[in-house]
């Protein structure tokens, strides 16, 4: 019979798992022996920047990717990443190397006593599997839930079970195939056409999910059918619709009070790939306006079961976007045209305001570059400047925590070589993830980072005001010279003194990665 190592190999391989992002241990080595030609092994210096390169990677292809972690202890190092994969609901799964079977019960060296305890609830499905010949199964598993939930997943696997022989059933995973088909049923479908047609005054609220699933331009269609204003949900980590459009109203605040007055005067609020919602700011309040109905549609079956109001449809959005452009009239004129860009403010002294750092982008850089963006003090300077047109334009850390943005941009690079990439970082977040310019440099991606450098961290600064925090220590981070830093991994850098050399190095197109560091004026994220 086969070893377990082969199947598994094999089985990956049929459902094209062939990039493996991680940092190795000793009780990964027999998962990586024998790997076949094939398969590409990306290593990154630090499991944080593994995950969140690998979460990068995943979205960018809107595939499941394989992640290679080492025992507990580097786990527990991708802990802080998993929260982003997590709510960005990206379909990693995660194997990590066990001790030997017999040495677990003694909690030897190496040994994770309690893996899928460890895990939960950062990841939507842990195991461990019970013998050696249940791996395949029990990997199989694995790659399936994350597909299905589109949530990370996790198997420990003791390192003896690789060199182990299958039993007679252990090939029958190679040939499987599981899919999921889930549109409304008629009912549901009248009912919900029903219900938009007869709103006065209906809004649109999009998640990140309707980017994620491919129906950015679909999106757009139902808006200009539905003819009212579209917002996108709170905590935005995908751009689900153009930032110009003249329907866009922006990205609603994460607050429960600031949003009940965003949907003042609208009888339905239509959510679609988002939850409801994830609120940031404690800022009290009545959850919807007096008299206004709201309707979730979402294929994540925990959002709809854990929204504090509304009704929920666990279906495709796409089908219901589908299902709702046939019922509603084509558009009798033209929606407008799409809003310019303001003038973007300047600062006084040597430092560029965050807006003239971004206009630039926006006039120097082909139209359809993505954006990773991990600079939460600039939010609203972002979004002034900006000029978004595109599907699979903006990335942003899901769950809030540091250390997405430059790992993750590496990712979306190598997953998409043929579309200009660039990863916005602040100061702040740069050190979370630094150690992935290193394989930036060792794999060529076409990566630029505009490292934004204030020596702060200002959202943290811009909370402690709202949070009556004014002097709370540890705000500062001067003196740190990410030029040199970049150098020292292999990645040319650059340090622009000003918006006129600013844009001339983003003028240049070249081929492999490349940081651009700019200091910037302090500026709040609203």
């Amino acid at each position: 019979m086969p070893s377990v190592r082969r199947v598994a190999h094999e089985f990956l391989e049929r459902q094209g798992l062939t990039t493996v992002f991680g940092n190795p241990g000793s009780n990964e080595l027999p998962f990586l022996a024998d790997l076949p030609d094939g398969f590409r092994y990306v290593l990154g210096l630090h499991e944080g920047a593994v995950v969140a390169m690998a979460d990068g990677y995943a979205q960018a292809t809107g595939r499941p990717v394989l992640v290679n972690l080492h025992a507990a202890s580097g786990s527990g190092n991708a802990m802080g990443a998993l929260t982003n994969a997590m709510a960005s609901r990206t379909p990693l799964v995660i194997v990590a190397g066990q001790q030997v079977r017999s040495a677990v019960g003694p909690e030897a060296n190496l040994a994770n006593v309690d893996p899928s305890a460890l895990m939960k609830p950062l990841v939507g499905w842990a195991a461990e599997p019970a013998c050696a010949q249940d791996v395949p199964r029990a990997l199989a598993q694995a790659v399936f839930e994350a597909r299905l939930q589109r949530r990370p997943t996790y198997l420990s696997v003791p390192y003896d079970d690789w060199a182990a022989a299958t039993d007679d059933n252990g090939p029958a995973v190679l040939d499987r195939q599981v899919q999921r088909a889930s549109a409304p049923g008629a009912e549901q479908g009248r009912r919900l056409i029903e219900r938009v047609l007869s709103a006065r005054r209906p809004v649109l609220v999009l998640g990140g999910d309707i980017d994620s699933a491919g129906l950015f331009d679909d999106a757009v269609r139902l808006a200009e059918r539905l003819g009212g204003p579209v917002w996108a949900a709170p905590s935005l980590f995908r751009l689900p619709f153009p930032n110009r459009h003249p329907l866009f109203r922006g990205v609603l605040p994460a607050g429960i009070a600031p949003v009940c007055e965003a949907f003042e005067g609208h009888d339905l609020v239509l959510v679609l790939g988002a939850p409801v919602f994830r609120y940031h700011e404690h800022l009290p309040g009545r959850y919807l306006p007096e008299g206004t109905r709201l309707i979730q549609v979402t294929e994540d079956a925990s959002a709809a079961a854990r929204a504090p109001m509304g009704e929920a449809l666990v279906a495709d959005p796409g089908a219901v976007v589908d299902l709702l452009v046939k019922a509603l009239d084509a558009p009798t004129a033209p929606v407008g045209a799409y809003r310019p860009a303001s003038e973007p403010l300047t600062a006084e002294g040597p430092c560029l305001h965050p807006e003239e750092v971004f206009a630039a982008l926006r006039d120097e850089l082909p139209a359809d570059t993505t954006y990773v963006v991990e600079s939460t003090s600039t939010n609203s300077s972002w979004w002034r400047q900006m000029d978004l047109r595109r599907p699979g334009s903006y990335y942003f850390p899901a769950a809030g925590g540091l250390g997405f943005g430059l790992p993750g941009a590496v990712g979306v690079a190598m997953a998409q070589p043929d579309r200009p990439v660039v990863g916005v970082i602040g100061d702040g977040s740069a050190n979370y993830g630094i150690t992935a310019l290193w394989t930036a440099a060792r794999q060529h991606v076409p990566l630029t980072v505009v490292l934004l450098r204030n020596g702060t961290y200002g959202a943290l600064r811009w909370f402690g005001d709202l949070l009556g925090v004014p002097d709370a220590p540890g705000m500062d981070i001067p003196g740190i010279d990410f030029t040199r830093i970049a150098e020292g991994y292999g990645v040319r850098a650059h340090h622009a003194a000003g918006a006129g050399e600013l844009r001339a190095l983003l003028a240049e197109r070249p081929d492999g990665p490349r940081l651009i560091q700019v200091d910037t004026a302090l500026t709040t994220p609203s």
